[in-house]
């Protein structure tokens, strides 16, 4: 009684496991979930901030700038004041403060082209992340389809098993009666066999389309998911909506690269006017105010207050007058202005030494080495280069378009002969069981009916799911939403 209620237990978790694994997810979600698990999208998503991120900076060189400088350093040995400019011969410190700005006034429309340049590269940017979306998605749905398709043959292999058991049951029985030869039972029993192992591709099938979809999905191999079934009716076989030329000339317009290819084309048209402004003079603007401290300057310093001078006489130290052998200094008379020593700490020093200044600066290039002249080429050179590559993105979307009408047309051509087919083939296969039933077809005539039927059906579903996704396809380059 234990060891059943153990493997009951044991059933019991593996189907509850097997059910919380198991995922149904719709087309959208699937898509949703590449989108957001890829890292392709996202590294184009980062490269549209980086874009963002450069316009945006390139706007504020518009700006007048502000940078504020602060140094302190010492002088040892012959040195020269800071604060005087004469030469002395001791350990100086000393402190130097600075606050600067200043603007671009005009250089060749520089700023406002570079501008203009970041804004076009950033709407390029944003269609290669459109582009990068929309084909994540175009790859899901396919794949999402493709799991259907697998598992619709599935579907027919295990039909295939049922039909042949049945009638390997009902041989047995006539041959038990002896009705019928056992070599009927034998060559069932091969069919059956090459049966189950259709059943075992079918399933392998099946994994790896699933597989490929969590590939895309970027979710680990080990979860187990499933796709929600989606009503895919049989093709109707009408002519596509669209012509050649009208779905290229559409997709022309909706693409986001052919988009993107044109903003680059742009792009690089401005690039050759940053180039040419910078044979033109540039006018800038600048101001700032800059102080000094050094520890040479005198501690303090006489300051007038603004009053009266007094007048007094004083020795000279430079005149004299020679009295017999005695130089007698002459009298001098000297005017002391009103005032007072004062403390020259290090703040009044930065104030002492405070000074202003504007400028207004004008750059005229002469000559710089061709400079100019080789830029305004290579601009140039880089227009052509992207030029050609919208080309190409142009030619290969009209190849890839050429090629899936091409495949979308043959797929409809053949689905239309299978279909035929499996007309035709289940109604020999109908008479060939009747026959067979009566013991009045061998085994081996009975299988190779059965054989080309299955084989029909099979071709059928291939074909039909073929049709569905070239259509879709083509619906793609439309700028049509991926439903069914």
């Amino acid at each position: 009684m234990r060891k059943i209620l153990t493997a009951i237990l044991t059933i019991l978790i593996v189907q509850y496991n097997s059910f919380a694994q198991t995922e149904k997810l719709t087309l959208q979600q699937c898509v949703d979930v590449a989108l957001k698990n890829n890292p392709q999208v996202k590294q184009s998503g980062l490269q549209v901030e980086f874009n963002q991120n450069t316009l945006e900076q390139s706007r504020f060189q518009k700006y007048p700038n502000a940078n504020f400088s602060a140094g302190q350093g010492l002088n040892s040995g012959r040195s020269v004041d800071p604060f005087t400019n004469a030469f002395v011969e001791k350990a100086v410190t000393f402190s130097n403060f600075g606050l600067n700005s200043g603007v671009t006034l005009f250089n060749g429309f520089q700023l406002k082209n570079t501008i203009v340049q970041n804004q076009t590269n950033v709407q390029a940017a944003q269609k290669d992340f459109e582009a990068t979306k929309n084909n994540i998605s175009l790859n899901v749905a396919l794949s999402y389809l493709n799991i259907l398709n697998t598992q619709d043959l599935l579907e027919v292999a295990r039909k295939q098993v049922e039909i042949s058991n049945q009638q390997l049951s009902r041989t047995d029985k006539l041959v038990s009666a002896g009705t019928l030869p056992a070599t009927n039972s034998f060559d069932l029993k091969a069919q059956v066999a090459n049966d189950e192992l259709s059943v075992v591709n079918a399933q392998v099938n099946v994994d790896v389309a699933k597989l490929t979809l969590k590939q895309l999905m970027n979710v680990p191999a080990s979860q187990d998911i499933d796709v929600v079934r989606i009503a895919v009716a049989d093709p109707s076989l009408q002519p596509y909506d669209a012509t050649l030329d009208q779905i290229y000339e559409t997709s022309l317009k909706y693409l986001p690269e052919v988009q993107a290819a044109k903003f680059r084309i742009e792009s690089t048209k401005t690039g050759i006017d940053i180039a040419k402004g910078l044979k033109m003079p540039t006018i800038s603007f600048n101001a700032g105010i800059n102080s000094a401290f050094s520890s040479a300057a005198p501690s303090q310093r006489f300051v007038t207050d603004g009053g009266q001078a007094r007048t007094l006489d004083v020795p000279s130290t430079t005149k004299f007058v020679q009295v017999g052998t005695t130089s007698v200094p002459l009298i001098e008379r000297v005017s002391i202005p009103s005032g007072s020593l004062q403390n020259f700490g290090y703040f009044d020093q930065l104030d002492f030494n405070r000074n202003v200044q504007i400028g207004l600066n004008l750059r005229m290039p002469i000559f710089n080495g061709y400079q100019v002249r080789y830029r305004v080429a290579n601009a140039q050179i880089q227009q052509k280069n992207v030029e050609y590559q919208a080309e190409i993105v142009r030619n290969q979307l009209r190849q890839n378009i050429e090629q899936a009408f091409n495949n979308m047309t043959n797929a409809a051509k053949r689905y239309q002969a299978t279909t035929r087919q499996v007309e035709a083939l289940e109604q020999a296969f109908r008479a060939s069981e009747v026959r067979f039933n009566v013991g009045a077809l061998n085994s081996v005539d009975y299988n190779l009916a059965k054989t080309n039927l299955d084989r029909a059906r099979i071709n059928q579903i291939l074909f039909k799911y073929e049709y569905i996704f070239r259509t879709k396809v083509l619906d793609f380059y439309q700028n049509r939403p991926l439903s069914f």
